[in-house]
């Protein structure tokens, strides 16, 4: 059995179909799709360095990985290797081929360090702590059951504030950007982000194939978006919460509980029967919202960091 990694080819069907068998196979809590997979191919910036590559054994993709640069933090040097092999062929080599060919494209476009998440397993820890990374933070998958779980019952907004749908800025999604930019500054993270580019936010996040402008709920006060629950959905009963975040002047006023309710409510109406959310651990505040609905965690990854050069 030989096992080499190479460049995913878009345009192959085998590729693309394998790669997202895999990826659900290893992480079954992050839906992808044709269309999803291709998006981030066309979308990502020049800048990321972006390459997405596959194990193949006689034939056969067992092994994925993304690999790029952290093009939108303000500290350079960063980069991110993202990589999963079928469960059920591990330990043929394909983990560590992946592992290589990532690491020497990073450091040839000048990645001083590296992150990856690894699923909070033993095999998986022990396995990044052998190619010399280290642990540090550490985030959960988060499901609920939409079709047998009680939500909480829906309240009026405050006074001043409106309920809306992303649908209602279709036609200039700017105030979105805003907000997201804004409320996605302030998430937990080891890699600081900013959001300045509103074409590329438009194309990659605006333009997305799962976003559901009309499952996505907003908060409106003072004539601006204040807070927000972002949706996508499969189409067949799968519905996840992208981001729900709110602006700083406004937090603190339930705002975060008001439109992600809203959100699951109308989901469940419109057949969507389980609900994925991810969070990191040290986001008590979001966590605590999630408890709130009856979300579970259903597994969790550890970040790994190793510095280079």
């Amino acid at each position: 059995m030989t096992v080499i990694v190479r460049d995913l080819h878009p345009g192959a069907d085998a590729d693309i179909e394998g790669f997202v068998r895999v990826r659900h196979a290893a992480l079954p809590y992050v839906y992808l799709s044709r269309a999803s997979v291709l998006h981030h191919l066309a979308l990502t910036p020049a800048a990321a360095r972006f390459r997405a590559l596959v194990a193949e054994e006689d034939g056969e993709v067992v092994g994925t990985a993304q690999v790029g640069l952290a093009h939108d933090s303000p500290e350079p040097g960063q980069g991110w290797l993202n990589l999963y092999v079928d469960p059920a062929r591990t330990r043929r080599g394909a983990g560590t081929l992946l592992v290589r060919a990532a690491e020497e494209h990073l450091t040839a476009q000048g990645a001083t360090k590296l992150f990856a998440w690894v699923l909070d397993e033993p095999g998986n820890r022990a396995f990044a702590e052998r190619h010399g990374y280290r642990a540090s933070r550490s985030g959960h998958f988060l499901v609920l059951d939409l079709e047998h779980t009680e939500l909480p019952p829906l309240h009026k907004p405050p006074a001043d504030v409106e309920l809306r749908t992303a649908a209602d800025f279709a036609d200039d999604p700017r105030p979105l950007f805003t907000l997201d930019a804004e409320a996605g500054s302030d998430e937990p993270g080891d890699i600081p982000t900013e959001f300045t580019d509103y074409e590329a936010w438009i194309a990659e996040y605006w333009k997305h194939p799962h976003l559901d402008l009309e499952l996505s709920s907003v908060a409106v006060a003072d004539g601006r978006p204040v807070a927000f629950s972002v949706a996508h959905t499969d189409g067949a009963g799968r519905y996840s919460t992208g981001m729900t975040g709110t602006v700083r002047e406004h937090r603190g006023r339930g705002l975060a509980k008001l439109v992600k309710n809203d959100s699951l409510h109308r989901a469940r109406a419109a057949g969507y029967t389980r609900a994925y959310t991810a969070n990191d651990a040290d986001n008590g505040p979001m966590l605590a919202v999630n408890r709130w609905f009856g979300y579970e965690i259903n597994a969790t990854e550890v970040r790994y960091v190793r510095e280079v050069g």
